[in-house]
């Protein structure tokens, strides 16, 4: 007898595919009985019944390459503990490279895989037609073996995932779409069905590429599309005998396996194509889109040229199926910052199979403790804002993502859709004098100045850039004369009432009680320490304080401190539309600004931290003496409608100073040149100040408490087992670009978190989080004896607490 319709729950999760149903058995699991799953039609219905299932566990960050590692494992194991096969086959995977740039980035993923005590090797042409008996190798430059990857069933591994979760108390409810919510007080409590209404405390979004429309029905946003998804299969072979390897040809834009005798020939093509779901029809499921063999065929052509005997092969069919793209190509995690209690897991951008094992797994855990267990930034549904969720953009942007997903990681690569969303006031100036943009936050930025208009290659790569010697000059300027940086971008969160004061000392790690005047470096900490923003607060008066943070950040941050108030008088507003930001810095900065506003910028009235509304020709702006390239500068903020005439001012004045535009790549390679960290890189919600070297920037002694201080004092008591390092590179022509691994002695010891040239010392300069061994990092610094890896080459590197480059005559940060 079928069980009744749920009224309630503590926590339903809709959709029935791998990640809801992960996600299901993760909470069942963890003990929380009261769990209901909705799905819509039958389980695994919309996509994960036709996914090519590939787990393939090497990605760009170490957790989100734990957590593929752990969806492995989750799979090797629930036949044991269900009784039920999940179709698990340790097959492994073989990555190709037919030219030298995409041969760097496998080698570099190799590298990492090492790191992170995965098995990969770098193997030649023939080792890898001996691997792969089939495959063409006669223009190949190298490949890479990774034997630990696998693949499984997806209707058995969510039929396994299912099974374990009514074992531990769920409840999976087929045929019942959601039509609705109920929230109450800007928490939602409710899910409507055409069955009832289920009461409940919290939503687990997992309706793959209806995770859009649902999160409408809630007045919130879920941004992802769908795009059309190809595959092909064939009939048996008679040279396939058995299970080969995954093939990523992936300069040929394909993933190729054996399937039942034959082959699957799958694409990433380069002219992918968006469906909205108004084209699918209202009970869809288990159903695929039209074949459409034009479209296929120059992937087609591909695969015969890396495989010829697909040229004989005969078709079982050209399965083409919708599956689901956000703008940015990683997947959406995480409670939504427009509703409380409404959590996220979808968007899996064609890697729900490997992905959902994990990230069900991360989804429950947030969802039972309060707060993400691990840094969940590079998927957190915080990095969107309610602008991404816009549906004509999203149409736009997410074929290029689809399109992409085989690119190589080289720096500096851009999407070129869904662009111009977000100008800053000076845009049109900067673009009249050569700006290159790159795009962040929806905010398009100078990237670099092309100031002679001259033709430039922006094909990304791992060599040296062709606008190398326009970073350079940027450079040289705010290290010699004095450059200009467009900050409007930063994010501006104002912070008033009569509790902001103590607010913000709970909040953050630093003292906040300064007098009006004061501009304060700060952490925002979590309970175990981590860094959960990276700021600058001003404290305009009693009750009135100006947090600066990072441009990706504003959704992030206010959420964070609106999550954390109790019941205290105190408004957040996010005014960084309105607030144009213009940094000067350089050793002439002071000699420029003089010629322009009569204050006194001198060190006794202007000193190093503070901020002053002074006046610059008839405009008044809000003048701050500090800079984030550690050289002698002021930011300066105004009311949009004055930036343009103030740039103009500048400019004006500035040519005997030698005033010069700069970007954000020379701003980069400036700071860690420095040594100064960024968040969402060096600092990161694991990183605590202690660790990071910035425990000057927090009152761990004095007597107001504060949001991750007592970890802190533990950690200060029991003694640092990681610390943040700078290195400088010893080999002039080895440029890192961020994530290489780290080794002392020849052992493993760390990833580099930030890293760029540094144009003054002429080096490549990296930081990286080292964590200690038999010794202190403290030790190992001073032994020596440091490399970084580099696609597989081990270079040599100076190690140092301290900056390579440190400027003159300027105090920096207190």
């Amino acid at each position: 007898m079928p069980k009744p319709f749920p009224t309630s729950a503590r926590v339903v999760v809709i959709g029935g595919g791998v990640m809801g149903c992960s996600t299901a058995y993760h909470l069942a699991k963890a003990g929380c009985r009261d769990v209901v799953l909705l799905e819509r039609k039958q389980l695994t219905s919309g996509t994960s019944w036709h996914s090519a299932a590939q787990v393939r566990a090497l990605r760009s960050s170490e957790n989100l390459t734990r957590m593929i590692q752990y969806s492995a494992e989750l799979y090797q194991s629930l036949e044991e503990e269900t009784g039920q096969s999940t179709g698990w086959v340790q097959t492994g995977s073989l990555s190709l490279a037919t030219n030298e740039e995409r041969f760097t980035h496998i080698k570099r993923q190799a590298s990492l895989a090492r790191l992170f005590g995965i098995e990969a090797d770098v193997v030649s042409p023939e080792e890898a037609g001996r691997l792969w008996p089939l495959i063409r190798t006669d223009d190949l430059v190298g490949a890479v073996w990774s034997p630990e990857d696998g693949r499984v069933n997806p209707s058995d591994l969510c039929a396994a995932l299912t099974k374990a979760a009514r074992a531990n108390g769920a409840q999976i409810v087929e045929d019942a779409p959601v039509t609705g919510f109920t929230v109450t007080n800007g928490r939602v409590t409710g899910v409507e069905t055409p069955h009832g209404t289920i009461a409940c405390e919290t939503v687990a979004l997992c309706a793959g590429l209806w995770s859009h429309s649902v999160a409408a029905l809630a007045g919130i946003s879920a941004p992802l599309h769908a795009c059309e998804h190809f595959y092909l299969l064939t009939q048996p072979l008679e040279e396939i005998t058995g299970h080969l390897p995954t093939l990523g040809d992936h300069d040929a834009h394909l993933y190729l396996r054996d399937d039942v005798g034959g082959l699957l020939v799958g694409s990433f093509e380069p002219n992918a194509r968006a469906i909205g779901l108004d084209k699918l029809p209202r009970d869809f499921a288990f159903d695929l889109l039209a074949e459409d063999w034009d479209h296929f065929e120059p992937m087609l052509m591909n695969g015969i040229h890396r495989i010829p005997a697909l040229e004989r092969a005969e078709a079982r069919m050209l399965l083409n199926g919708p599956e689901s793209f956000t703008p940015d190509g990683r997947f959406l995690l995480g409670e939504s910052p427009e509703l409380r209690g409404f959590f996220l897991g979808c968007g899996m951008n064609s890697a729900g199979m490997a992905s959902s094992g994990g990230a069900g797994r991360w989804l429950a855990e947030w969802i039972l403790a309060g707060e993400p267990t691990v840094d969940v930034w590079p998927v957190d549904i915080r990095r969107f804002a309610p602008f991404h969720n816009n549906m004509r953009a999203l149409r736009e942007r997410a074929p290029e993502v689809l399109a992409t997903h085989y690119v190589t990681e080289a720096p500096h690569r851009e999407f070129e859709t869904a662009r111009d969303i977000r100008h800053g006031p000076l845009h049109a100036r900067q673009a009249a004098k050569g700006a290159h943009f790159s795009q962040r936050m929806g905010w398009e930025r100078p990237s670099f100045f092309i100031t002679d208009g001259a033709s430039v290659d922006m094909t990304p790569t791992f060599a040296r850039p062709d606008f190398e010697r326009y970073v350079a000059a940027e450079h040289a300027a705010a290290r010699n004369d004095v450059a200009l940086f467009d900050q409007s971008s930063y994010a501006k969160l104002r912070v008033h009432g009569p509790d902001a004061e103590s607010v913000l000392q709970r909040l953050c790690a630093n003292d906040m009680s300064a007098t009006p005047g004061r501009v304060i470096y700060t952490g925002m900490l979590n309970s175990q320490g981590g860094y959960e923003s990276d700021c600058t607060v001003f404290r305009h008066a009693a009750d009135d304080y100006l947090i600066v943070t990072g441009t990706a950040q504003p959704v992030r941050d206010r959420d964070w401190i609106m999550r954390n108030l109790e019941d205290e008088q105190v408004t957040i507003d996010d005014v960084t539309e309105g607030t144009a930001v213009l940094a000067l810095a350089g050793p002439k900065t002071r000699d420029l600004l003089a010629t322009v506003s009569d204050a006194d910028l001198s060190n006794a009235a202007f000193p190093y931290m503070s901020w002053r509304d002074i006046a610059l020709g008839r405009w008044p702006v809000r003048a701050a003496r500090l800079s984030y390239v550690g050289e002698l500068g002021w930011e300066l903020y105004m009311p949009i409608g004055f930036a343009g005439a103030v740039y103009d001012l500048l400019f004006e004045a500035g040519a005997e100073f030698g005033l010069r535009d700069a970007g954000t790549t020379a701003m980069t390679c400036l700071r860690i040149e420095k040594g100064y960290r960024a968040w969402g890189h060096d600092l990161t919600p694991e990183t605590t100040p202690l660790e990071a070297g910035l425990g000057f920037a927090a009152k761990i002694d004095l007597n107001t408490a504060f949001i991750g201080q007592d970890a802190l004092r533990r950690q200060r008591d029991e003694g640092l087992s990681k610390r943040l390092v700078t290195f400088t590179l010893s080999e002039r022509e080895a440029l890192a670009i961020g994530g290489e691994p780290i080794l002392w002695n020849g052992g493993f010891v760390g990833q580099v978190s930030s890293a760029a040239f540094g144009h003054t010392v002429d080096r490549t300069v990296a930081i990286g989080l080292v964590q200690a061994g038999e010794t202190t990092v403290d030790d190992m610094v001073r032994a020596g004896g440091f490399e970084i890896e580099i696609a597989g080459d081990r270079i040599a590197a100076a190690a140092s607490f301290q900056a390579p480059y440190d400027p003159r005559g300027e105090k920096l940060r207190g």
